[in-house]
C-alpha cells in the first residue's frame, strides 16, 4: 500500500472520531502490511482475482470491511465472543478483486453479533455510536461500516445485507448504502447467517463511490454457484465520467397504499389471541408509522426527482405488508441451521471443561452466543419442526414468491420504485428508543427487496431535525446502473451534508 493512501495527519483525526464512535473493531496502521497482502492478492489468479474489463476508480483508496466478511490476516469475529480470537485464514472473492483493483482493506467494522440487529448495540465487543449524536444508534447489523464512512475514516465499506442491513445505516448517518441483485456479487467469504437473503454491499460517501466499487466487485465466481452475469438487456453500468443521467419513470407507493400496509401490521400481528399479541400490534404498527421528519423528508426527495425530470406515479404493493413476518420466518430458519456449525470444538471459544461433546457444545454456545443470535435459532428452529414447516415456513415462501411478482408487476412499468428506508431516523438507546420487537416490525420497508432478490440503493434525502435522512430505490434485477444514475443525479444537485468535524480526505 503506498504510504500516501493514509494521509498526513489522519491518525489524529481517526483517534478523535474512533474514541467518539467506535466503528472499528480493528484497523491497520502499517502500510508495509497491508502492501504486502494487497501483492499477494493482486498477483494470484483464478475466479477471485479483478475481470479485465474493470475500471480503476478504486485504486489507492483504503476501505474498511464488515467483520463477519474474510479478509486474511485479519480477525472474523462476527460480533461474537464465541469467534472473538479467530483470524481469517482467506480472503472473501469480493474483497480479494477490490484489493486486485489497487484498493487497500485498512479495518474490521464493528456490527450487531452475527449480522442479527437494527442499531449495532448488539455487537458482543463494543458499541458504535452515530457520527451525527453519539447519544444515537448508527444502525445496523452493518453500523460500523456505515459510521467509519460518515465519518470520513474511509471512503467506501463493505457491509452485508440481509434485510436491510446495509440500507437502514446508511440512512442513519447519512451515507450511500448499495444492495446488489442477489447473485450479483460473490458470497464466497461471508459468514453465512440466511444464505438465500443476504448480499455483500457497498456503504460509500458518494453514489459515484459506490458504482466504482460495485463495477470491480461483481461478477460470476467458481467459489460462488448462486453468482450470476448480468443478462445482456441490463441496465449499463455507467463509466466515471461518462453520460448524465437520462430521466427515469419512478413509481411511489400512493399515499392509500402506504397506510394500507402501515395499517394492516396491526391486524396481522394481533391476529393471534390474546392481550399480548394486542400490545404487540398496537407496537408493531406505531414502529411502522413514519416519524414527521421522515415523511417530510421522503416528499421532499418525490418535489426534488420531479424537478430534475423524472416523471413519478403512484404504484401499489399490496404484499409489502406480509414483508416482516414471511422475512423473520424464512431468515430465522435458515440462521438455525447456518449457525449450527459453531460448535466449539472445530473453531470458536471452547469451555474450560466438559463431561462429554454435548456438553461441551451447550456450554460453547451458552457463553458465546449473544441473547439476540439465541432466539433466533430458536425460532428457526421452532419453525422448522415437523407439523410447523407448512403452518409458518412454507407459507413464508409463498408470501415470498408473492411479494417478487408484486415487484415484477409494478417494474414492468416504471424504471425504479421510491421507499422510504426506514419509518424513523436514528434512535436512541433504551426505552427512550425502540424495542427489539418495534425495530423487526420497522424492516417494512426494506426486508422485500431482499426476499425479491432485487437490488435497492439508499441514498440521502436530506437533514431533518438535525439527523440525516435517507430514501432507496429499488429496481429490477440488475438494475444497479440505473439506480446509482438517479441517485448520481439528485447529488449534483444537492450535494451530501456532513457531521460536524468532517474533513474529506478522498477524492
Amino acid at each position: 500500500m503506498p504510504q500516501s493512501v493514509l494521509p498526513d495527519g489522519f491518525d489524529a483525526y481517526l483517534d478523535a472520531w474512533e474514541a467518539k464512535i467506535g466503528a472499528f473493531i480493528e484497523f491497520d496502521r502499517n502500510p508495509a502490511v497491508a502492501a504486502a497482502t494487497a501483492e499477494r492478492v493482486t498477483s494470484s489468479a483464478g475466479p477471485a482475482g479483478a475481470p479485465a474489463s474493470a475500471p480503476a476508480g478504486v485504486a489507492g483508496l483504503p476501505f474498511a470491511v464488515k467483520d463477519n466478511i474474510a479478509v486474511e490476516g485479519f480477525g472474523l469475529s462476527c460480533g461474537s465472543r464465541l469467534l472473538e480470537n479467530l483470524r481469517s485464514p482467506y480472503t472473501a472473492t469480493a474483497v480479494a478483486r477490490l484489493q486486485a483493483g489497487g484498493a487497500v482493506v485498512v479495518g474490521k467494522t464493528n456490527l450487531d453479533e452475527f449480522g442479527m440487529g437494527s442499531s449495532c448495540d448488539l455487537s458482543a465487543l463494543k458499541r458504535t455510536n452515530n457520527p451525527w449524536n453519539q447519544e444515537l444508534v448508527a444502525g445496523g447489523s452493518s453500523g460500523g461500516s456505515a459510521a467509519a464512512v460518515a465519518a470520513g475514516l474511509v471512503p467506501f465499506a463493505l457491509g452485508s445485507d440481509t434485510g436491510g442491513s446495509v440500507r437502514q445505516p446508511a440512512s442513519f448517518c447519512g451515507v450511500v448504502g448499495l444492495k446488489p441483485t442477489y447473485g450479483a456479487v460473490s458470497r464466497f467469504g461471508l459468514v453465512a447467517y440466511a444464505s438465500s437473503l443476504e448480499t455483500i454491499g457497498i456503504v460509500a460517501d458518494t453514489a459515484a463511490r459506490a458504482r466504482s466499487a460495485f463495477a470491480v466487485m461483481r461478477g460470476t465466481d467458481g467459489r460462488d454457484q448462486t453468482t450470476v452475469a448480468a443478462p445482456a438487456g441490463a441496465p449499463p453500468l455507467r463509466a466515471l465520467g461518462g453520460e448524465p443521467c437520462v430521466k427515469r419513470r419512478i413509481g411511489v407507493l400512493s399515499p392509500a397504499a402506504l397506510a394500507s400496509s402501515l395499517g394492516s401490521v396491526a391486524e396481522e400481528v394481533s391476529a393471534v389471541d390474546g392481550e399480548g399479541a394486542l400490545k404487540a400490534g398496537a407496537e408493531a404498527a406505531k414502529a411502522a408509522v413514519l416519524e414527521p421528519e421522515v415523511a417530510r423528508a421522503f416528499e421532499r426527495a418525490k418535489a426534488e426527482l420531479r424537478a430534475l425530470g423524472h416523471e413519478l406515479f403512484d404504484v401499489q404493493l399490496p404484499s409489502l405488508k406480509y414483508g416482516v413476518p414471511a422475512y423473520y420466518t424464512i431468515a430465522t430458519a435458515e440462521a438455525s441451521a447456518n449457525l449450527a456449525r459453531f460448535d466449539g470444538i472445530r473453531y470458536g471459544k471452547r469451555p474450560d471443561w466438559a463431561e462429554n461433546p454435548e456438553e461441551l457444545i451447550d456450554k460453547a454456545r451458552g457463553a458465546g452466543f449473544g441473547a439476540e443470535v439465541k432466539l433466533r435459532i430458536l425460532l428457526g428452529t421452532f419453525v422448522l419442526r415437523s407439523g410447523f414447516q407448512d403452518r409458518y415456513y412454507l407459507r413464508a415462501q409463498r408470501i415470498r414468491a408473492g411479494i417478487r411478482r408484486d415487484f415484477d408487476r409494478v417494474l414492468s412499468g416504471v424504471d425504479s420504485v421510491l421507499m422510504p428506508v426506514f419509518p424513523t431516523r436514528a434512535f436512541a438507546r433504551g426505552e427512550a428508543g425502540l424495542s427489539p420487537f418495534a425495530q423487526k416490525a420497522a424492516d417494512l420497508f426494506t426486508c422485500c427487496a431482499n426476499l425479491a432478490g432485487l437490488p435497492a440503493l439508499a441514498f440521502p434525502a436530506g437533514i431533518e431535525g438535525g439527523l440525516p435522512v435517507g430514501v432507496q430505490l429499488v429496481g429490477a434485477s440488475f438494475s444497479e446502473g440505473l439506480l446509482l444514475d438517479i441517485a448520481e443525479g439528485y447529488e449534483a444537485v444537492h450535494p451530501t451534508v456532513r457531521p460536524e468535524a468532517y474533513k474529506a480526505f478522498w477524492r
